[in-house]
């Protein structure tokens, strides 16, 4: 195997190994990859890490499918390991639920996890090429400002973003849960990172001298090459959106998310907590259809962005 190669996909240290062993007379092997397969120690830990994820969510899915009386002699241990049809019928109150509208509170979550998704990757990249391959004044200044910001916790600027949003009149509002999430620091600070390896000047360059303005570079040049890291930003922001509770609960009144449907399962006075455990179920599926949907694609986005860069 040629130390170039070692080099370009391992670093320097690799190669400098590589040359070491074959002074020695023991040059690195060609190893072809299709080949080999990985031990039962890959398996087991892969395995482990299966099991402690999912388990979560099947131990809920089978606290839905039983009673409260079944919950409560079942203590310290899931109350049963298969699904019943209890859970078919705890799913039925609540797509029924007098006090709220399920479906209409699984529009507002999908209208806005589409919306803050769409917006964070866009401004992100385009914010992104701007620190990675422009030069302005002032431009590392603003740039740590804006790093700097992800060490501020969000509920800090839970009342002055109440106060704003108030003044608005978006109380109660989708618009209050999709703007002031636009952009995030994190996002910035991502794609930032990421084109500064992966989009080479000399690209920028061309599509200058071309007579390409600034945003045709950014759109043809800068998003293609983002795509792996915006596909993997807009997955984590779709499911930090999704799951987001404690600021659509100050600000939403009438109008609910799938998040907020769980607290209006409990009773006044009693909890059937199979049902509330059929609800968070049902907040966390959509989100096991969006992995199992793009799952792939990321991970072949993510290998050819590694390839390519």
């Amino acid at each position: 195997m040629s130390t170039g190669f070692i080099e370009n996909t391992a670093g320097r240290g690799a190669a400098a190994y590589a040359k070491k062993r074959a002074r020695r007379g023991r040059p690195v092997p060609q190893h072809e990859s299709s080949g080999r397969r990985p031990g039962w120690v890959t398996y087991v830990i892969l395995t482990v890490v299966f099991v402690v994820s999912v388990f979560p969510l099947y131990a809920s899915a089978m606290y839905g499918s039983s009673t409260t009386q079944e919950i409560a002699r079942a203590v310290g241990n899931l109350p049963t390991w298969f699904p019943t049809l209890v859970l078919i019928e705890n799913f039925g109150e609540v797509f029924n639920a007098s006090q709220f509208n399920f479906w209409m509170a699984f529009l507002n979550s999908v209208l806005v996890a589409v919306a803050v998704t769409a917006s964070t990757v866009f401004f992100s990249t385009l914010a992104g090429f701007s620190f990675a391959k422009l030069t302005f004044r002032g431009r590392q200044a603003l740039y740590v400002t804006v790093i700097a910001t992800m060490a501020i916790p969000a509920q800090v600027g839970t009342i002055p973003m109440f106060i704003m949003m108030n003044d608005f009149g978006w109380i109660d509002s989708l618009l209050a849960l999709t703007v002031p999430t636009l952009v995030t620091a994190f996002g910035v600070f991502w794609m930032t990172q990421y084109l500064q390896e992966a989009l080479p000047f000399e690209l920028v360059e061309a599509a200058r001298v071309d007579g390409a303005s600034m945003f045709r570079t950014f759109w043809s040049i800068a998003l293609p090459a983002a795509r792996p890291a915006a596909a993997t930003l807009a997955l984590f922001t779709f499911v930090g959106s999704w799951n987001s509770f404690f600021w659509p609960s100050v600000v939403m009144r009438s109008q609910l998310t799938m998040p907020l449907v769980v607290p209006q399962l409990k009773g006044a006075f009693t909890t059937d907590t199979g049902l509330v455990m059929s609800g968070v179920f049902l907040v966390a599926a959509p989100l096991l259809v969006v992995f199992v949907v793009a799952g792939k694609q990321l991970v072949s986005g993510v290998m050819a962005g590694a390839v390519k860069g």
